[in-house]
């Protein structure tokens, strides 16, 4: 499988006008649309030229890298640069070099997918070890006949060996499968889970469904974790999809809300996120508010990168309802304003990450049943920020 490299598409020019963050006008605690109010999403604007358009202007120059992949989900880097790709559907992880081009690497036997039904299982998520140097550890989070899982691949002479099963039991639905795994500074594999279209599961402790879960490279209980003997580590989760740290070590993830309110969340150990009782923001003290939050027509938020800043930090975050990408600023534990780009020129954004160089990768989902195929979806995009 090859894959010319293929030119700079255009210059996006986008600008920003204030802050968005999110307020609670009552107490309600269902988080009801009428209980809260998100300050709007700066206007951007779009243009070929690189016109600035006024002091803010960011410049997003993009390359797509690969094309023509069915349902691309995982994006993780190996220490060369190179990227690893898993395909859901077809149950695939590709080699995708940065020059262009990319190969088959793992087809990875026992995944299955419900996407021909509309559906949200598959091979989702790839982190690689830290330690990948040493012990060339790859890990995968799959959906089985019954099950979700996470699995690890050895890496060597170019393709990924036989899967072995780091951690199983994880419920699995038509929906809500959660699936983004990423190893955090402390060395743990964290993985977010969807509570598998049964709202219920996400506030009972003994399941693995609806939660962040954090573990050894093993796949045992972490060091510290909140719940004694128990690889949860938040819970009250609807469906997370995206999870990333800030230059400060503090986790924060992206959330799917049902009718109302999709959510940036700062995931602190132990605490409860309060779906199904709570979606968006509430007054209930049982339940962490997110930092912000998005109608959830406009949004549907999947991956999150952060990039470090000399002050704080930016986040990337692909929308796939609303299909964009977000640039929101982090001070601290706080958004201080947000705004997006490539409105409706990609598609749905599925997948942000950061290579080893810098540079911010994102991938299309325009093949996943959810929307019509755009000529040469699906797409690994590498974005240059000017």
């Amino acid at each position: 499988m090859t894959n010319a490299r293929l030119p700079v598409a255009l210059v996006v020019v986008a600008t920003m006008t204030g802050i968005a963050t999110s307020a609670c006008s009552s107490s309600d605690p269902r988080g009801h649309p009428s209980s809260q109010v998100a300050i709007p999403d700066s206007t951007s604007t779009s243009t070929t030229s690189g016109t600035r358009q006024g002091p803010t202007t960011l410049r997003l120059h993009r390359t797509v890298v690969a094309h023509g992949i069915r349902s691309p989900w995982g994006l993780a880097f190996l220490p060369n640069g190179k990227a690893l790709v898993s395909t859901r559907d077809p149950g695939n992880i590709l080699l995708v070099n940065p020059r262009g081009g990319k190969r088959l690497v793992r087809h990875i036997a026992g995944v299955v997918s419900n996407g021909a039904q509309g559906g949200e299982a598959g091979l989702l998520g790839l982190a690689v070890s830290p330690r990948f140097r040493t012990n060339h550890w790859v890990y995968a989070y799959m959906s089985a006949a019954s099950v979700n899982r996470i699995v690890r691949m050895r890496w060597r002479h170019g393709r990924l060996g036989h899967p072995h099963v780091v951690i199983s039991g994880i419920p699995r639905g038509l929906h809500h499968n959660g699936g983004r795994i990423a190893f955090g500074p402390d060395g743990m594999l964290y993985a977010t889970t969807g509570e598998s279209g049964v709202p219920s599961l996400a506030q009972q402790r003994s399941s693995l469904g609806g939660k962040i879960l954090r573990m050894t490279p093993a796949g045992r209980p972490a060091p510290g974790n909140p719940f004694r003997n128990s690889v949860v580590y938040t819970l009250g989760h609807r469906n997370v999809e995206g999870l990333d740290w800030d230059r400060k070590g503090r986790l924060w993830a992206t959330e799917f809300g049902e009718h109302a309110w999709d959510e940036l969340n700062l995931i602190r150990p132990g605490r409860n996120y309060g779906w199904p009782i709570v979606e968006g923001m509430s007054g209930d003290h049982r339940f962490t508010n997110p930092k912000a939050v998005w109608r959830t027509d406009s949004a549907g938020p999947s991956g999150i990168a952060i990039q470090p800043r000399r002050r704080g930090s930016v986040a990337w975050i692909g929308a796939l309802t609303g299909e964009r990408l977000y640039r929101v600023r982090l001070h601290g534990n706080t958004v201080v304003g947000r705004r997006f780009f490539l409105e409706g020129r990609l598609g749905r954004i599925r997948t942000a990450e950061i290579s080893p160089h810098g540079r911010l990768w994102i991938t299309t989902s325009n093949t996943d049943g959810r929307a019509t195929p755009r000529p040469g979806d699906d797409k690994i995009i590498r974005i240059t920020v000017r």
